[in-house]
């Protein structure tokens, strides 16, 4: 046989490798990108202005600094907005947080009056009241699910009820005074300290671990996000979307108390009135800061943790820089705006595409 009647194979052409984009376009598609700098610049901005804001001082067993100042006032917010956020991210919202905050701290304080007041001691009353508090919390948040998923309204509108309704059942239930805590086991929850840290951080880290754990070692998180971005459709495909958010609304309310216990043993009282005054919407800034799709479907619980610890540093950052207080809420409104902004896909591709618009009048 001829050497040249042989035919050769050739092999198909390999499809072109499409281009991997650059690692700084990575960063900046990267959801926590925009919380992390917006956080660093303002640390950055107070480290300049203070230059002592950014150190930190071992004394006495315990960690000191403003670092940890931030990070201990912000706990209550860090766990209400994780809630907030498993709420959201089913389509719903819940902004009685913050009355939520009022009755669980105020059942706290009732509690241990009465156990203390018999003579109790040891930590039977510590357990009595943290268990009445976080069972009422949780019974709150069940009255919201059921409003939602049963009776059908409006996420905003059934939890406006308990909103209003929440700070007349905290007065009630203070018999309209402010119930002072003197109980050092109870003050341990928001004021102690344990490896040199506040135990509020262990509190928010145990939270945090726990949820991030079960939302991605589990299919919850896949029904989460299913039921966000379609209800109907999830609910067809075989997922109990009704009793997942009513069990989301109970968990929220849960941290609304969990925080409730954190700020009264804080301060060793509980405030009807202005206990976890305008939460609710500290809460939905730190969610939309984090990168939570406010439409359901998509969130984050890293970012939510980002944007409690962004507000809670403006917060901060305003009154160490002497802004008068009648216009701390208009400068954080336009700071947060800023953010917002920043975040958004469509808001950057607008600047980006003014930046690189070509100059008018050159040559055809």
């Amino acid at each position: 046989m001829d050497a040249n009647d042989t035919t050769t194979s050739q092999a198909p052409a390999a499809a072109p490798s499409p281009t991997r984009p650059s690692l700084w376009k990575r960063v900046l598609a990267h959801p926590l990108f925009w919380p992390l700098l917006a956080l660093g610049l303002l640390l950055l901005g107070n480290g300049v202005l203070n230059p002592g804001f950014l150190s930190l001082e071992w004394r006495d067993g315990r960690l000191y600094g403003n670092l940890v100042d931030i990070g201990n006032r912000a706990a209550p917010l860090v766990l209400v907005s994780l809630g907030m956020t498993l709420v959201i991210a089913v389509r719903g919202l819940d902004i009685s947080v913050g009355a939520v905050l009022a009755i669980a701290a105020m059942v706290a304080a009732w509690t241990i009056g009465r156990a203390t007041a018999g003579g109790g001691d040891g930590l039977m009353p510590l357990w009595l009241a943290v268990v009445a508090a976080l069972g009422v919390s949780a019974l709150c948040g069940l009255w919201n699910g059921l409003l939602v998923v049963k009776a059908g309204m409006q996420p905003i509108i059934a939890t406006l009820i308990l909103m209003v309704a929440g700070r007349g059942v905290a007065q009630l239930i203070g018999d309209g005074q402010i119930l002072t805590i003197y109980y050092a086991p109870y003050s341990f929850i928001g004021s102690g300290f344990l490896l040199g840290l506040p135990f509020s951080l262990f509190l928010v880290v145990v939270v945090f671990v726990g949820l991030k754990l079960l939302l991605e070692r589990t299919a919850l998180g896949l029904f989460v996000r299913a039921i966000g971005h379609n209800p109907v459709a999830a609910h067809v495909a075989g997922v109990r979307a009704r009793a997942i958010t009513l069990a989301l609304y109970v968990f929220c309310s849960f941290t609304a108390g969990l925080a409730g216990l954190l700020v009264s043993s804080n301060v060793a009282s509980a405030d009807a009135n202005n206990a976890g005054q305008l939460l609710e919407l500290d809460a939905i800034l730190a969610v939309a800061l984090g990168g939570t799709a406010l439409a359901g479907g998509r969130f984050s619980l890293a970012g939510s943790l980002l944007g409690a610890l962004i507000i809670q540093t403006l917060t901060t950052t305003i009154y160490a820089i002497g802004v008068p207080p009648q216009v701390n809420l208009v400068v954080k409104a336009l700071l947060v705006a800023a953010v917002l902004l920043l975040q958004s896909p469509e808001f950057r591709g607008q600047m980006r595409a003014l930046v690189t618009r070509p100059a008018s009048g050159g040559r055809a």
